[in-house]
C-alpha cells in the first residue's frame, strides 16, 4: 500500500453503516457480499424504480474486462492507474492486465474505507508486476498523481481508468479540469477509460432512480447528457466505437448479430496523441 500508515482501526472508524454507499451498493448489484442492510434496501429501492440497473452494473463491469484485454494486449499498454476502485470482485484490473502481460503494473485508488480494507486483502499481483492501493479521492488528483508516481513510471504510457467515478464530481467544468489534470500528467500513447450515468429522453426511470439515491445516499451522482460524457475525451484519439452505451462497446459476437441493449451507462476509450 502507498498509504501505509491507515491502521484497521482508522478503518473502521471511518465505515458508515447507517447511510448507503455506491460502492457497496454496486457491489449488492453485482452479487457481492460486501455490503450492509441499508445498502441492500436502497438498492432494492432503486432496482424498483429503475429495474434496468443491474444490466448496467454488469455491463459496467463487461466493458471494464474488454478495455483493459485490448489494453494489455493490442495496445502494448503496462500500467494503469484505476481511479474509483470499488468493492473488489472477480476480474478486478490487475487481474484481466496481469493475465495478458504478468509484468503489468496496477494502481488502485479510492477513498471509501470499506474499500481500503477489502483491498488490503483481495488486491494481489503476479509475482512479475505490481498492485498497489491508493487511499486517495478524485477531487484531488494531484494527490493521486504524487502517490500513484511511487509505483508507476509518468515517462511511460499510462491508462486512466475512470469508471463510474466522474459522476460524483458535481460541476461539470470541475469534473472535466481533474479528467484534463490527469492526461496531462501522462505521455503519449496513454489512454482514458471513461464510464458515466447519463440522462436523456425517455429515461424518466433512471433519472427517478438517481433523485432516489441523492435522497438517501453517499456521495451523491449526477447524471450528464451523452454529449457531456463524450467532452470528456476532448483532445483525445477516440477508439472505435467512440462513445457509447457500455454494452456497445466491442461486445462479444451474439449468435443474431445484433447488438445487445443499450444501457443508461456510457463509457469510451481514447489514446493521447
Amino acid at each position: 500500500m502507498a498509504d501505509g500508515t491507515t491502521t484497521s482501526e482508522q478503518v473502521s472508524a471511518r465505515i458508515d453503516t447507517t447511510v448507503p454507499h455506491s460502492a457497496r451498493m454496486w457491489d449488492y448489484w453485482l452479487g457481492g457480499k460486501n455490503y450492509y442492510e441499508v445498502d441492500k434496501a436502497a438498492g432494492d429501492q432503486v432496482r424498483s424504480i429503475h429495474p434496468g440497473i443491474l444490466d448496467y452494473a454488469r455491463a459496467d463491469r463487461a466493458f471494464l474486462g474488454r478495455a483493459v484485454t485490448h489494453l494489455a494486449g493490442e495496445a502494448g499498454v503496462r500500467q494503469f492507474l484505476d481511479i474509483g476502485t470499488g468493492l473488489p470482485t472477480s476480474e478486478n484490473t490487475h487481474e484481466v492486465a496481469q493475465r495478458i502481460a504478468p509484468d503489468a503494473r496496477i494502481v488502485y485508488t479510492d477513498n471509501d474505507p470499506i474499500v481500503l480494507a477489502h483491498a488490503r486483502a483481495l488486491l494481489t499481483s503476479t509475482p512479475e508486476g505490481v498492485t498497489d492501493y491508493l487511499d486517495a479521492d478524485l477531487h484531488d488528483p494531484d494527490a493521486i498523481l504524487r502517490e500513484a508516481a511511487r509505483t508507476l513510471d509518468f515517462t511511460e504510457p499510462v491508462a486512466v481508468m475512470l469508471l463510474g467515478i466522474v459522476m460524483f464530481v458535481e460541476e461539470t467544468d470541475r469534473a472535466r479540469a481533474i479528467v484534463r489534470r490527469l492526461m496531462d500528467a501522462v505521455p503519449s500513447g496513454s489512454h482514458l477509460v471513461l464510464s458515466h450515468t447519463i440522462t436523456a429522453p425517455g429515461l424518466d426511470d433512471v433519472d427517478a432512480a438517481v433523485e432516489y439515491w441523492n435522497s438517501v445516499g453517499t456521495p451523491k451522482l449526477h447524471q450528464r447528457t451523452p454529449e457531456e460524457v463524450a467532452r470528456f475525451f476532448d483532445g483525445l484519439e477516440l477508439l472505435e466505437p467512440g462513445v457509447v452505451s457500455c454494452s456497445r462497446w466491442r461486445p462479444e459476437p451474439s449468435p443474431s448479430g445484433e447488438l445487445p441493449d443499450e444501457v443508461a451507462f456510457y463509457c469510451g476509450v481514447a489514446r493521447k496523441p
